[in-house]
């Protein structure tokens, strides 16, 4: 279904942000970091057009609240696991410039990692 984003029909509004709640949770699940930024963008303006409305016109949102919510948390998900693989690489990184290793007193002794090797450009 086709809607107008600049309609300033609520039910046209809704329809839209509907759309575009179901958009980025493909694109959540999916990985697709480029589609989010490109979403957030969007969904920004939908929900600024939702918040200028009068009381009046104001629309229901509890039937978006459940997508909302579901998105949130596959974001939130999708956060840890960056920070957690960003975690990782750091402790690699580290691991090959060195590793620190124990003896049976509990004196500390680091092992130096192997130097990376350089490329030389030749002409």
């Amino acid at each position: 279904m086709e809607t107008d984003m600049h309609s300033d029909k609520p039910h046209d509004i809704i329809n839209a942000l509907d759309d575009l709640l179901e958009r980025e949770r493909e694109a959540l699940l999916n990985g697709d970091l480029d589609a989010i930024s490109r979403l957030l963008e969007e969904k920004e303006e939908l929900f600024d057009r939702l918040n200028t409305m009068s009381q009046e016109r104001s629309p229901d949102l509890s039937a978006l609240k459940g997508k909302v919510q579901r998105n949130q948390a596959l974001l939130d998900n999708a956060l840890k696991g960056i920070r957690a693989v960003a975690a990782r690489m750091s402790a690699m990184r580290k691991i090959r410039r060195s590793l620190d290793t124990y003896d049976e007193t509990g004196k500390r002794t680091t092992i130096e990692g192997q130097k990376a090797a350089q490329l030389e450009k030749r002409a």
